[in-house]
């Protein structure tokens, strides 16, 4: 009889569950708090533009790549200025590029977020300004660092050197974009001025830049030495590599045309125009703006005035003097000699800058003698730079915007189908940002600009 047949039961097998050990505790990952700067706490924007400056974000975090790390603006003080919508970030690298879009003008605060792993965060403030939208605005940039750009020579390779009114510095920039300066250079050691020179008209002749003040008193009618220099400087490279070093410097033109009008009976008021107490903008004052070689040279230069008119009365013509020995007085002993001036009808306006190109074509900005200019009226003309030969207007440029047309750097062919131009404005008085405020006495360079503009002119 088997066992089961006798009732016995069979054995059972205990299987017991197997345990796990216990794993070694896990090590969490470990983050630093992410560190975020911007290469600038100030920017300028416009309601409207096309390519605004952008401002640098650098982020990283201890313990993650950079990729895994994103910026966005988390808050505004102003939303009608800018939100943190219309705060743009590209890039997944450790360095962004920031771009705001403009809503209306004013100024806020921008708070500039980078989020890490481990829900770590920093922020930066973003202090913001934004300018009106302007006519032309697609063909339009701003030359930020300066605000009262007054003239300016091609440096070759897209880039332009602009000299300012309000100060000594010569700036270097992407004529392309907006955004500041990529070198300035500051000669005032050199030149041994401790004032302004209020740096007005400037050509090239090769490698060399001619730049003239405006050789007039300043806007209280008081003589100031430093503003009779003329200099120039020497160029070396080309387009972002450009390099200026000082080189000659002249203080006598000033005197030399009081001198020369007075033998010629006082013909153009230059004497009484340029008197202790007379404001230099008037109708009958003294105040150059323009500088340019004749045709055909490179010794002769005619220097354009802003005043006076001739005769000084409304209507009266804008007013061209050469000296015939200009290129040698920088750096020279020997005074200036004049030829015979050149009386030009430019419809009332006087001369604001004047441009020769490779072709002998002459373009010349016109615009008021006064003070109140940026809403009085400018225009381009044509010349051959002949004397005795008519200007012909070619447009009439924009004046609803702020700041006056000052300065264009270099000239295409004039007769080529769809030529264009880049002018550049002074907005030194302009208020910028709805503040009451100047924009040549804001406190910060980054929110100080001019406008340049291309013009197709024909």
């Amino acid at each position: 009889m088997s066992r089961l047949s006798r009732g016995l039961l069979p054995l059972a097998v205990a299987v017991l569950p197997v345990l796990a050990l216990p794993a070694a505790p896990a090590t969490a990952a470990s983050y630093g708090t992410p560190t975020i700067t911007l290469s600038a706490g100030y920017l300028s924007g416009a309601v409207g533009a096309t390519g605004d400056p952008t401002v640098t974000v650098t982020v990283a975090q201890s313990g993650a790549a950079a990729s895994a790390l994103t910026v966005a603006a988390s808050a505004s003080s102003r939303g009608s200025v800018a939100r943190p919508g219309d705060v743009s970030v590209a890039g997944t690298t450790g360095t962004r590029t920031l771009v705001v879009a403009a809503q209306g003008v004013g100024y806020t605060d921008l708070t500039i977020k980078v989020t890490g792993l481990g829900g770590k965060s920093a922020t930066k403030t973003l202090h913001y300004a934004a300018s009106p939208a302007v006519q032309h605005a697609a063909a339009s940039r701003y030359l930020t660092g300066s605000s009262d750009a007054s003239a300016a020579v091609d440096a070759g390779g897209g880039y332009i050197l602009v000299a300012d009114d309000e100060s000594n510095v010569l700036r270097l920039y992407d004529r392309n974009a907006s955004g500041g300066p990529v070198r300035t250079w500051d000669f005032s050691g050199a030149l041994g001025v401790s004032k302004e020179i209020d740096i007005e008209a400037a050509t090239r002749v090769g490698d060399t830049v001619y730049w003239t003040g405006s050789l007039g008193n300043n806007k209280d009618g008081a003589v100031k030495r430093d503003r009779q220099t003329v200099f120039t400087t020497t160029v070396t490279g080309s387009g972002a590599d450009t390099q200026l070093s000082p080189a000659g410097s002249y203080r006598g033109l000033r005197d030399d045309l009081i001198a020369w009008d007075h033998a010629n009976g006082d013909r153009y008021g230059f004497a009484a125009g340029a008197a202790d107490g007379q404001a230099p903008k008037q109708i009958d004052g003294f105040n150059v703006e323009g500088l340019e070689f004749a045709p055909g040279s490179t010794t002769t230069a005619y220097v354009g005035f802003r005043a006076p008119l001739t005769p000084a009365v409304t209507g009266g013509r804008a007013l061209l003097v050469p000296v015939t020995n200009f290129s040698s007085l920088p750096g020279g002993s020997a005074h200036a000699a004049f030829g015979a001036p050149v009386e030009l009808d430019l419809g009332g306006l006087s001369v604001r800058d004047l441009r020769r190109n490779a072709l002998g074509q002459y373009l010349i900005v016109a615009g008021s003698w006064a003070a109140d200019d940026n809403s009085d009226p400018y225009a381009l003309y044509r010349w051959d730079g002949r004397p005795g030969s008519r200007p012909v207007k070619v447009l009439d440029l924009p004046t609803s915007d702020a700041g006056g047309w000052e300065a264009v750097a270099d000239l295409p062919d004039l007769t080529a189908p769809g030529a264009r131009v880049q002018l550049i404005t002074d907005d030194g008085s302009a208020d910028l940002y709805g503040d009451g405020t100047a924009a040549k006495d804001l406190t910060h360079a980054e929110w100080k600009k001019s406008r340049t503009t291309w013009f197709t002119l024909n």
